[in-house]
C-alpha cells in the first residue's frame, strides 16, 4: 500500500470555480493598483491574511491595498498574470500563476502557486509559494531596476511595522 494520499475525485465547488475565474480575470491585463484592488476586494474577507516570501504577513483590506498591491505595481507597473492550472479540495484552492511584466525596462517572469482558503465565496487566507530568485536575478543584472527594488524593500520594512 502506498504512503501517498490520493486526492478526492469530487468536482470543485461552484464557489471555487467562480473564485478561480475571478482570479484569472483580475490578473489577465495590467490595470494598475486601484483597479486591481477594486476587482479583488469583494472577493476577500475584511480580515484576510496574506502570506508570501519577502513580505510581512498582511491582514485586512488596507494591508492588501497598501502592503501588497501598491508596492507590487510600483515595482512592476505592467504586471499581469495567466493562470496555468488550478485544483480545489473542499474550501481550499491551489492556483498556479505565471506573472509577467517589466522591471527596469526588461522583461521578468515569475511563477507562483497560491493556496487560497475560502469562507463561503470569499478568501480568508492566501499563502503564496513562490521563488523570488528570478526577480532578484532580473534586478541584479539590470542597474535601471535597482532604485525600484530598493524602494520595494524599504516599503516592505515599513510594512512589517505598520501591518503587524
Amino acid at each position: 500500500m502506498s504512503d501517498v494520499a490520493t486526492a478526492p475525485t469530487e468536482a470543485p465547488s461552484a464557489a471555487a470555480q467562480a473564485w478561480v475565474e475571478m482570479f484569472a480575470e483580475g490578473w489577465r491585463a495590467p490595470t494598475g493598483p486601484d483597479a486591481f484592488t477594486e476587482h479583488f476586494l469583494p472577493w476577500i474577507e475584511p480580515d484576510v491574511r496574506l502570506i508570501q516570501p519577502q513580505m510581512p504577513v498582511l491582514v485586512g483590506h488596507e494591508a492588501f491595498r497598501e502592503g501588497f498591491v501598491r508596492p507590487l505595481f510600483e515595482l512592476i507597473g505592467d504586471l499581469h498574470g495567466e493562470v496555468q492550472d488550478w485544483a480545489a479540495r473542499g474550501d481550499v484552492i491551489y492556483i498556479e500563476l505565471a506573472l509577467r511584466g517589466t522591471l527596469g525596462g526588461r522583461p521578468v517572469v515569475l511563477t507562483t502557486c497560491d493556496r487560497i482558503t475560502l469562507r463561503g465565496e470569499r478568501a480568508i487566507e492566501r499563502l503564496a509559494y513562490s521563488d523570488p530568485l528570478p526577480l532578484i536575478q532580473a534586478a541584479a543584472v539590470n542597474p535601471r531596476a535597482w532604485p525600484a527594488l530598493v524602494r520595494f524593500q524599504l516599503r516592505q520594512l515599513r510594512n512589517r511595522r505598520r501591518f503587524r
